[in-house]
């Protein structure tokens, strides 16, 4: 009795890290390398791998996570996060100016540009980094920057935002351009606008910022032809339930439609996954889509693979710690008193729900795919580890809240 009475109030304390947390981000890191193993298998098979070629390799870097994060959450938050932030920021924003110059050799490429940095136990990706990075320089500069400034003239308020857009321009050009990855720069940018709008910024601000980020995107669209065709093969799969909204005039219809183009083929059998597993799911390890028609399963497509193979019912499951895990976090936030951690665990909570959201829009056709990782789920050493790295610092700053008796 004494022992769970020590462990409850261990829990509990105030003094101690967010244990709740780093419990629902380690179960989702356990299901991870439960699927990296069940949905792995066509292409194991098909590269001729060992059997727990990606298993092991997930288990390991699952493992190492779990224990950098229970680190990470004993250290006080003013020895850590701006050290790792700003290493973090500088870096891997300096990584990124490095990678289209790197040798074919010390990189792997996905889509025409290299997205990741060979090295002898892992790939990894720079930009995935270069996230928690940017937030914390968000917060940081905020907090000192733009929040002692209230109620100011529009202009003004302008000319403080103007470093903000040159850096971003800089990693729009980075990202979208040199490495054609589209995704992450929207993720960025809605991380930005919703943490400006808790800086205290007028609606001015955002009324321009939304001018310009519509701008921004028809532009970038505009000058990949790789793009405008993945568009295309989006709206060629909706565009009948769309078009046939009652409201909608035949001439615009027509206008609108897209002839002779193949629907898109990922998304389709995504959504054949999703249907197959049903309410309850075909079984762990049973899933058919798997096996040569969802190209990594494992990867991208990890909850068409999960809700395939244990139903809507185990996807539900996942979704609420997830969710909770969310809201976690967005509680530290709102009880932490320093205003910069405050700005920089919203920005993390905002991270992981985009990339979840941007993902699951994108296997169940509602946006164009998008090739973003689901947080702690999808196998890869650079997600897993970025993720668990951005909880470790959440847990660190965890430390300094104070709880609220009356709640």
């Amino acid at each position: 009795m004494n022992f769970i009475q020590k462990t409850i109030k261990k829990i509990t304390d105030s003094n101690n890290p967010d244990y709740i947390l780093l419990m629902l981000a380690s179960s989702l890191i356990l299901v991870s390398i439960l699927f990296s193993y069940s949905l792995s298998i066509y292409t194991v098979v098909y590269y001729d791998y060992n059997q727990f070629h990606f298993f092991l390799r997930q288990a390991a870097v699952g493992t190492f996570s779990i224990i950098m994060m229970w680190c990470l959450a004993h250290i006080k938050p003013d020895k850590l996060i701006p050290y790792v932030g700003w290493t973090l920021f500088a870096f891997f924003f300096f990584l990124m100016i490095l990678m289209p110059f790197l040798p074919d050799s010390l990189t792997t490429q996905a889509g025409g540009a290299n997205r990741w940095i060979r090295l002898p136990l892992i790939s990894l990706s720079p930009v995935e980094f270069f996230k928690i990075g940017f937030i914390y320089f968000l917060s940081s500069s905020f907090q000192k920057v733009l929040m002692p400034h209230t109620k100011i003239p529009f202009l003004q308020e302008l000319k403080l935002l103007i470093p903000y857009a040159v850096i971003f321009f800089i990693v729009v050009f980075l990202v979208a351009v040199l490495q054609k990855d589209l995704g992450q720069v929207v993720l960025l940018g809605a991380i930005l606008i919703i943490m400006l709008m808790f800086a205290n910024r007028s609606y001015k601000i955002f009324l321009s910022l939304f001018g310009i980020v519509i701008v921004g995107f028809i532009i970038l669209i505009a000058i990949a032809p790789h793009r405008i065709l993945r568009i295309q093969s989006w709206w060629s799969g909706i565009q009948d339930s769309m078009l046939s909204l009652p409201f909608i005039p035949n001439f615009i219809s027509e206008a609108l439609r897209v002839k002779e183009f193949p629907e898109a083929y990922q998304v389709g059998h995504s959504l054949n996954a999703i249907h197959h597993g049903g309410f309850g799911g075909v079984g762990i390890g049973e899933g058919a889509l798997k096996l040569g028609f969802l190209t990594e399963v494992h990867t991208d497509f990890i909850l068409a693979g999960i809700t395939e193979e244990i139903g809507l019912v185990g996807l539900v499951g996942i979704v609420i710690i997830l969710f909770m895990m969310i809201l976690r976090i967005f509680r530290i936030s709102r009880r932490i008193k320093n205003a910069k951690y405050h700005l920089f665990t919203l920005g993390i909570g905002l991270m992981i729900i985009f990339a979840f959201l941007i993902n699951s829009y994108g296997i169940s056709g509602i946006i164009p795919i998008k090739g973003i990782a689901v947080p702690f789920l999808s196998y890869g050493g650079s997600s897993l580890l970025s993720s668990s790295l951005a909880i470790g610092l959440v847990l660190s700053i965890s430390k300094e809240v104070k709880e609220d008796k009356n709640e």
